[in-house]
């Protein structure tokens, strides 16, 4: 009896400890979701960079190009680039319908386009099925200075 009741003892612990698992929910699982899915935009969203510092965003369906305007609420004189950069990345590789994204950083706007993004990595970002490959290309671009402030000239 006493090795019964030590085993379900074992198995509630086991079971409490596998509900607060804290990992993350994997990106990826919006794959091929559509510009007008509130729901899979915000989740996105909510797991980029700069994340702390949204504000809102507006979706652009009733006519293509199809886009994502974000609204953050903070000035960024330097270093936006990486912001635009990583999140425009990340959104044109998990949402199958959208070709145009606009980052407002309360006075500074910035405007980047899927093809123009492709073009500059030189791959279709919809190949992309993880997040350890896409954040490969990133950091791999990300080295070269020169090519990134090329992209935002």
């Amino acid at each position: 009896m006493r090795i019964v009741k030590g085993m379900l003892s074992f198995l509630f612990v086991l079971f409490l400890l596998s509900g607060c698992n804290t990992s993350k929910v994997d990106i990826f699982q919006y794959k091929n979701s559509y510009v007008g899915d509130n729901n899979a935009v915000s989740h996105i969203l909510n797991s980029l960079p700069s994340n702390n510092h949204l504000k809102g965003f507006e979706l652009e369906t009733k006519e293509k190009p199809y886009g994502i305007i974000i609204h953050y609420h903070l000035e960024i004189e330097e270093g936006y680039e990486q912001t635009v950069l990583y999140n425009s990345t990340y959104l044109f590789s998990l949402i199958q319908n959208v070709e145009l994204i606009k980052f407002d950083f309360e006075g500074m706007e910035y405007e980047m386009t899927k093809g123009n993004l492709e073009k500059w990595y030189g791959r279709d970002l919809n190949e992309f099925t993880n997040k350890e490959e896409l954040e490969d290309l990133i950091q791999d671009h990300l080295k070269d200075q020169d090519k990134v402030k090329q992209l935002f000239n």
